[in-house]
């Protein structure tokens, strides 16, 4: 154990003729070569903040405004304009005593032009700013671009043309705008319509009305002076009231899942896709760490995302509290929790400085897998306070994991880098039952046996018996996206670039005389073994609950929506919306997961897919209208769908608004009945995309068997659905739908069956109107000839 080894680096002995003294060399070889890693991740800190804080400008720039304004006073100009002069007469008299007179004239030029220089910083800074600011290309057609969004795509082009780091666009973001309350009330009132009877939808007009007029400008006032002070006036009161303040479960409830490959496994050996997959995040943490990640874009362009939510990937966890949680991030950590069998073991993932191989991290992996040793008591299903309600867990915390031998282990867990657990079953798409099995691998990231995760990690990775993989993500640091992006480089990496032999092992050599992974020491009294299965029975019960159901839908992919020129995000939804019609006989609040990265500190907004347009598109299908008819609906529906999702992208979405206005109205003390009413509306059906961000790190075409399953959720209402989808290549959309068995309407693969039969039919309908104008074409040339 690397502390055994450390606290004998000094040995000494008293004898008669005094105290000797035995050094441990390879010990202190070790000290000395962690320190060397310390400060060289300290001057790369340096050197990071000095390169992003003069972005877009660099550092070296510095120094030709230097000779730029040296050469002028050499030709005998004054490009300061006396200011030169000025600065010169203020210096400090010590320099007028120690300087000749062309010594202070070169040092009131060098300090001009440094000031010259800061002021041509921030102006860039200022002009890359507005240029960020500027949302109008998002609702210009496809090819008919303004000359206005020309300019500035060139103007954007040319300051960004230095390679930026991966935080240096944050201070050039823009803050997002507080929306005008009557746009936003209107908006929302347009959304519900499809949902209310002509009496209840009057009734909530009436509602909004009186807001406005009354309480709403109030609220709005507050609002938006938060919205200057702060950096965004959004995502502080949404990570405390959405994520930390909620006192139940955060397992199945909030925290979410990413799975392996579809069809590949790339080795069998347990130890061995361990070893891979931890070297991978933690390169992946030294390329967050250096900053030498690309800053996520909107897909195809050259603008950037917020990219704050990287900063708190590793070394975090969400601990517990009374009325709220609080989330821990520490500065770095050389070692991972791992789980396995009923026992924690920190593995120390650096020695003497340097990262260990992927080889030698099998190694040690499989030092944990061979260990015979039995859990201590009360330590097998430890992890279920993390699954179960939060007050418990706060109270056992506080009493018991405060002090001594519990304090020293759960701090290795909550401070270590990520959580690895060592999963005793095997998962994937495998037997006599590949679809039945997703839906079981589904079931295991996302809850496990409910006490072999830690779920307050900001991610736990699961690595299983046959050496499949998953993770298992808690929400309130950060959102999917960012997960996702991560999980693409880990995933990429293990196959691509580290490898493996012949034999299924990790590629490279090992150092032997590793240390042993350290087992954590517990001390766990009854009362905190009685509150274990008290939270145990309460997280299998919610677990127990849950249906899920994972498919690839292989009939078509974007390829084929693509051709018909239609956005296949709006495609998907509508399918969703015509699935959700057949499934339950009428319609709901849809919840549709939209970014808004486009503003610094940004997370995100609410697409609400269930519209007039979409309505009015199902009800003419279902009805038996023509198809030409069916048609001119789709694509009004499927316009008002991109749009609704390009004003949540810029800010100009509904939710986020009204719940900062139901915030404050709570910290003013005082009631809001439509408020109330629209915070506690359920969304029978919640939905999300998966976005595949570094396709270029998966090579289709000639591996077209790595296909990505991507993630899913739990349902977010106890009657609703939860609905999670990765377009993956030209040709397959991978689903997964939940829901919850209590529920006696809801079946989630029913539901997926739907979903696939309603993307059929839509695409079914689209392809004959394309087939039918091929036959127009066709007829008319052959009349010209």
């Amino acid at each position: 154990m690397a502390e055994a080894h450390q606290a004998v680096a000094f040995q000494f002995t008293i004898t008669p003729e005094g105290i000797d003294l035995q050094l441990s060399y390879q010990a202190l070889n070790q000290i000395y070569l962690s320190g060397v890693r310390s400060w060289k991740k300290r001057i790369s800190r340096i050197r990071n903040r000095v390169i992003k804080g003069v972005y877009p400008a660099s550092p070296s720039s510095w120094l030709f405004v230097v000779i730029a304004i040296l050469a002028t006073m050499y030709m005998r100009s004054d490009p300061s304009m006396g200011l030169i002069a000025k600065i010169q007469q203020h210096l400090p008299l010590s320099l007028h005593y120690s300087l000749s007179t062309q010594g202070q004239t070169m040092l009131s030029a060098l300090v001009f032009s440094t000031l010259l220089w800061l002021s041509l910083i921030l102006a860039l800074r200022f002009c890359l700013k507005l240029l960020l600011s500027y949302h109008r290309w998002m609702f210009e057609l496809h090819g008919r671009v303004s000359n206005t969004t020309k300019v500035w795509v060139t103007l954007l082009r040319l300051l960004s043309s230095r390679k930026p780091l991966l935080y240096s666009y944050q201070t050039s973001l823009p803050h997002l705008p507080v929306p005008a309350i009557k746009d936003t009330l209107n908006r929302y009132l347009e959304s519900v319509r499809p949902l209310l009877t002509e009496p209840g939808f009057k009734r909530m007009t009436e509602l909004a009305n009186e807001f406005e007029c009354n309480l709403g400008n109030r609220l709005q006032r507050y609002l938006k002076l938060k919205a200057l002070w702060a950096t965004n006036y959004v995502s502080d009161w949404w990570e405390e009231f959405i994520y930390l303040r909620g006192r139940g479960p955060i397992m199945v409830n909030s925290n979410y899942y990413g799975m392996d490959f579809l069809y590949v496994t790339p080795t069998s050996l347990q130890a061995a896709r361990a070893g891979n997959t931890i070297t991978a995040l933690l390169l992946y943490r030294r390329k967050v760490n250096r900053e030498e990640l690309k800053p996520s874009r909107v897909p195809g362009t050259v603008i950037p995302l917020c990219a704050a939510q990287c900063e708190r990937m590793f070394n975090t966890t969400r601990t517990p509290g009374e009325e709220t949680d609080v989330l821990q991030h520490w500065q770095d950590s050389e070692f991972v929790a791992v789980y396995h069998k009923g026992r924690y073991f920190r593995l120390w993932v650096y020695q003497a400085g340097r990262l260990l191989s992927s080889r030698e991290i099998e190694y040690q992996i499989q030092r944990i897998l061979d260990d015979p040793s039995p859990p201590q008591p009360g330590e097998e299903k430890l992890g279920a306070l993390t699954a179960g309600d939060r007050i418990p867990w706060c109270q056992m915390r506080k009493q018991y994991f405060s002090t001594g031998v519990n304090k020293k282990s759960l701090d290795a867990i909550e401070r270590a880098a990520f959580f690895v657990t060592l999963d005793d079953e095997e998962q994937g798409m495998r037997g006599e039952d590949p679809a039945g099995n997703l839906d079981r691998y589904a079931k295991s990231l996302l809850h496990g046996k409910c006490y072999d995760r830690w779920f307050d990690k900001s991610f736990s990775i699961v690595i299983y018996k046959n050496g499949k993989s998953g993770l298992n993500a808690e929400h309130s640091w950060a959102d999917a996206p960012t997960v996702a992006h991560l999980w693409e480089f880990t995933l990429a990496t293990d196959a691509f670039q580290l490898g493996y032999t012949e034999d299924g092992h990790c590629k490279g050599d090992v150092d032997r005389s590793l240390y042993y992974p350290q087992r954590l020491a517990w001390d766990i009294p009854s009362e905190v073994q009685a509150q274990v299965c008290t939270s145990l029975a309460a997280a299998q019960a919610l677990a127990d609950d849950v249906d899920c159901h994972v498919f690839p839908f292989r009939e078509f992919g974007k390829g084929r929506i693509k051709k018909l020129r239609v956005s296949p995000d709006a495609f998907i939804q509508i399918g969703l919306q015509l699935a959700y019609y057949r499934d339950r006989g009428g319609f709901c609040l849809t919840y549709e997961a939209s970014m808004t990265r486009l503003f610094r500190e940004g997370r995100t907004e609410t697409v609400r897919s269930c519209s007039n347009d979409s309505c009015a598109f199902v009800k003419a299908l279902e009805g038996g209208e023509t198809e030409e008819q069916c048609r001119r609906l789709f694509k009004l529906a499927s316009e008002r769908h991109q749009n609704l999702y390009r004003l949540a992208m810029t800010g100009d979405g509904i939710d986020r608004h009204l719940f900062c206005l139901y915030v404050v109205s709570k910290y003013l003390g005082v009631e809001s009945s439509f408020l109330k009413e629209v915070l506690s509306e359920p969304w029978r059906l919640s939905t999300s995309q998966t976005p595949v961000q570094q396709m270029e790190l998966f090579d289709l075409k000639n591996n077209p068997e790595y296909i990505s399953l991507g993630g899913g959720f739990g349902p977010v209402a106890d009657d609703g659905y939860g609905v999670s989808y990765i377009i993956v290549g030209e040709d397959m959309i991978n689903f997964h739908v939940s829901s919850k068995y209590s529920c006696s309407e809801t079946d989630s693969h029913r539901f997926g069956a739907q979903i696939s039969k309603a993307l059929q039919d839509i695409m079914t309908l689209l392809s004959a109107d394309t087939k039918t104008a091929k036959g127009t074409v066709k007829g008319q040339s052959k009349k010209l000839l």
